[in-house]
């Protein structure tokens, strides 16, 4: 969701020392994985309203992406990761968090503290809209942001 491995890293770190300063507030029998990605979504919905100075990873070992030693596949992440940033903030969050985290509709609605209709719906606005920017219908420059 980030871009960015090292502020990923950040996000997580910030996330577990929130959840452990404040594990009193957690409610017993209630989903853990949910409170903590609820946790995520707030610190960063407060890192987007602050704003902060750019930093940038002294070790590049860590920022490359993982892939295979073909050129096409290389590609092909490229483009993925392109289309990805090119969706709304909402939309890119929720399809990865059902993609990559493969968490359910009902744990990215607590999550998120949104309902379940709104989670299926930017997950399908979501998904066309990947869709339409992969296949070069559309560039995100002339997607219409419907909310």
């Amino acid at each position: 969701m980030l871009g960015d491995r090292a502020a990923a890293d950040d996000l997580v770190q910030d996330t577990l020392e929130r959840a452990w300063n404040r594990f009193a507030q957690w409610r017993a029998g209630s989903d853990l994985r949910a409170w903590l990605f609820g946790i995520m979504h707030n610190l960063r919905v407060d890192q987007l309203r602050c704003g902060s100075l750019p930093t940038h990873s002294l070790d590049d070992d860590a920022c490359e992406v993982p892939t295979r030693a073909t050129q096409n596949d290389r590609l092909e992440v490229m483009d993925i990761e392109s289309a990805l940033r090119q969706l709304p903030d909402d939309q890119r969050e929720v399809l990865l968090l059902v993609g990559l985290e493969e968490m359910t509709y009902a744990e990215i609605a607590a999550a998120l503290g949104i309902p379940i209709g709104t989670v299926m719906s930017r997950l399908s606005r979501g998904r066309e809209r990947l869709r339409q920017i992969m296949e070069g219908r559309q560039s995100g420059a002339n997607l219409r942001v419907v909310r």
